[in-house]
């Protein structure tokens, strides 16, 4: 039986503080009773980086059920993304959610887990979103330095490991970060997909987050660029998912404060953005905000 339905739908902005700044999320208001083809279909016609969908929760300990899905019809896990916040920016901004002045503690579900997350609000208006990631774990480094250069595009002097290693951190998604030795060679990376694939298989990463220490703007700790071609991302403007674990790396190795840590991606895009995460041992925090830049109405068809 052929069914046919509509769905609002809303482009988010986030980790921007204007329109057209950060990285755009396709939010979907709805859906939970939508077969999982239908759920990648959508994410492929936004084309962007993610599609999150925002439904009720399975969990009596949950507010709401978030599913992100690449253009590629990977379901995305973890928090902290711009998928997740984003889709939170977008239920505060729109009234779905009761807030109190100052924080407000919500539960989200993610796959099988249940993750808290606040929202700060002032005039009854929200200002910022802090999400916990799971606690950073360091897995495998990247000793390869030779295949790994040639899979950026890189000479292997244009790997600087001299202060911090390539490794691969996670807090809820293991991501390769690869020092480079200056900003102006992150943005000369022109990755290899096939051999970057390649080298993230050998070490069990997901995405690959090039980064050096001279960051343009001067509050950042760290200049970053970030390709996924485990789940079809050719580059990512924003990426929660792995400034928490960069910002934890680079406090592990004191080229960084506990507290604090501000990393810049999205530059050399044409995209720029700025992730404030909070390190304090293993406890990873992601702050970010948003910008709804546009809405509309999805029309579907299933069988």
């Amino acid at each position: 039986m052929t069914r046919e339905g509509t769905l609002p739908f809303y482009l988010v902005d986030v980790f921007a503080v204007e329109p057209l700044t950060g990285n755009p999320l396709s939010v979907v208001d709805g859906g939970e009773d939508l077969p999982l083809e239908i759920f990648q279909r959508i994410a492929r016609e936004f084309n962007q980086s993610e599609t999150t969908f925002v439904l009720p929760p399975t969990r009596p300990d949950a507010d709401w059920r978030l599913r992100s899905f690449s253009t590629e019809g990977v379901e995305v896990f973890g928090a902290g993304g711009h998928n997740t916040l984003g889709a939170w920016w977008w239920l505060a901004e729109s009234g779905r959610l009761k807030l109190s002045e100052g924080e407000t503690v919500f539960r989200q579900e993610i796959g099988d887990r249940v993750l808290p997350l606040s929202i700060s609000t002032a005039g009854g208006k929200p200002e910022n979103i802090i999400m916990d990631q799971e606690a950073a774990v360091a897995h495998k480094r990247h000793e390869n330095v030779e295949t790994l250069a040639a899979a950026l595009g890189l000479a292997v002097g244009d790997i600087d490991q001299a202060k911090i290693p390539a490794q691969v951190i996670s807090t809820g998604a293991e991501h390769l970060l690869v020092p480079i030795r200056d900003r102006e060679t992150v943005d000369r990376v022109r990755p290899d997909t096939k051999a970057l694939l390649s080298a993230l298989q050998r070490v069990g990463g997901e995405g690959c987050y090039v980064f050096s220490l001279d960051a343009r703007q001067a509050d950042a700790h760290a200049y970053a660029r970030f390709f996924n071609p485990t789940i079809g991302i050719p580059e990512d403007p924003a990426t929660g998912t792995a400034a928490g674990p960069l910002a934890y790396h680079l406090v592990s190795h004191g080229l960084a404060r506990p507290g604090k840590v501000r990393i810049e991606q999205g530059t050399a895009m044409g995209r720029p953005s700025i992730i404030e995460a909070d390190i304090n041992g293993s406890s990873v925090k992601i702050h970010g905000r948003g910008v709804i830049s546009a809405s509309g109405e999805l029309r579907f068809r299933t069988k």
